[in-house]
């Protein structure tokens, strides 16, 4: 199994000591024996950049400042890769966010895989919550994807998480790992390749010094954007505390990394100018 990094999707610029990087969507591009390629996350998609008032809205336009560069969506890094569209069978979401759903309609066929929590606050958005508004967009859904959810807290354990759901319909072990607080039903994703195993945490982060387990600190900018979009704070913040626990016992066994950090991307992706494609 092969696993690409990608970036579907620069947006504003994040400033720190350790230097500038605009922020990123982090997605992967999983190659599997049988059941095709997998997509976990599928960040800004085409119809988000031919159209992005009405998809994406004037609200996340002006906050995240998209670059909305076609290259970088991931309907076009998946062909650059030498694949077809077609091959993309599968689409996991750690939530439905617009900057996370938005290559769903570039990928109408595929299985698209996401909590049932999730799945359930999108569709009766807007909701109670202020962002729903603004994180939600329904065009970006208006294809009817062939959506697979998953209830909790039925599941298995995983490195002290529970109620960590196998996707169905896969050989692959990729697994959802609920991690609530940014949204009612968001979730990690787990993939396991051979002895080591990823967790990609969407947005339970959006700073890598904040899950460092000896000296953990926020970026005032993020952690602003994260207060306002959260659903419960302490649910969010105890999963930081997990998260820097996971790292502290079993760093040497599974890698994390958040969707938005572009020095997280670069780890693997040899960097963040462009769309990066590294397979790991």
């Amino acid at each position: 199994m092969k696993i690409h990094h990608l970036n579907c999707g620069s947006m504003r610029t994040i400033d720190t000591e350790e230097g500038s990087l605009p922020a990123v969507c982090h997605c992967l591009l999983v190659e599997t024996d049988r059941d095709g390629l997998v997509l976990v996350e599928s960040g800004i998609g085409t119809q988000d950049v031919a159209r992005p008032e009405e998809s994406l809205g004037p609200d996340f336009l002006g906050r995240a400042q998209p670059v909305l560069d076609l290259a970088e969506t991931a309907l076009h890094q998946v062909t650059a890769l030498g694949f077809r569209p077609g091959d993309v069978r599968h689409i996991v979401l750690s939530h439905l966010d617009l900057d996370h759903a938005g290559g769903l309609p570039d990928f109408p066929w595929a299985k698209v895989h996401l909590s049932e929590a999730e799945h359930r606050a999108a569709m009766a958005a807007p909701g109670a919550h202020p962002e729903d508004r603004v994180r939600y967009r329904p065009a970006q859904w208006a294809h009817r994807p062939r959506w697979v959810t998953y209830a909790q807290p039925h599941g298995e354990a995983w490195f002290g998480f529970d109620a960590v759901r196998p996707l169905e319909g896969l050989d692959a072990e990729i697994a959802l790992v609920p991690l609530g607080g940014h949204t009612r039903g968001h979730s990690a994703i787990a993939v396991a390749d051979g002895g080591r195993r990823l967790l990609h945490c969407g947005d339970a982060y959006y700073f890598h010094h904040e899950i460092d387990p000896d000296h953990p600190r926020g970026h005032p900018g993020l952690d602003l954007l994260q207060q306002i979009a959260e659903v419960d704070r302490p649910l969010r913040l105890g999963n930081h505390a997990r998260l820097r626990e996971l790292v502290r016992l079993h760093g040497d066994e599974v890698e994390v990394f958040s969707a938005h950090d572009p020095w997280e991307l670069a780890r693997y992706a040899g960097g963040t100018e462009g769309p990066g494609t590294n397979p790991s």
